[in-house]
């Protein structure tokens, strides 16, 4: 089973990001259900820029729990990404529709598992 090495899941919610994400944070996050007691990954995702703003554009979608991480540097960020991206299926599996983007400033940065 693939591992997230994320803190949480906290509920998703604006009172819960609030307490538990920092603001003006690059981070990456999973976003998901519980069944049972097991946490289903539904949707991977980062924030350059801001984790907290970016979970609170997240509100209202079909996921009840979040977990999160702080990469120093968005080159980190973005290779998490991938990688969970990939552990969890990909486009096939998660709710994610595209492979994630590169970050701002880093168009020869290459995916650490597919080379895209």
């Amino acid at each position: 089973m693939p591992i997230l090495n994320m803190e949480g899941p906290y509920p998703l919610n604006e009172e819960s990001i609030d307490t538990n994400v920092n603001t003006k944070a690059t981070g990456n996050y999973a976003l998901g259900v519980f069944e049972g007691t097991l946490f289903r990954v539904r949707y991977v995702g980062r924030s350059d820029t801001d984790l907290n703003r970016r979970l609170n554009e997240h509100l209202g979608e079909p996921y009840t729990h979040f977990m999160r991480s702080y990469p120093s540097a968005a080159v980190y960020a973005y290779e998490k990404e991938c990688l969970n991206f990939h552990d969890f299926g990909g486009s096939e599996r998660l709710h994610n529709k595209i492979h994630p983007d590169k970050p701002e400033g880093y168009p020869h940065l290459k995916c650490p598992r597919c080379g895209l």
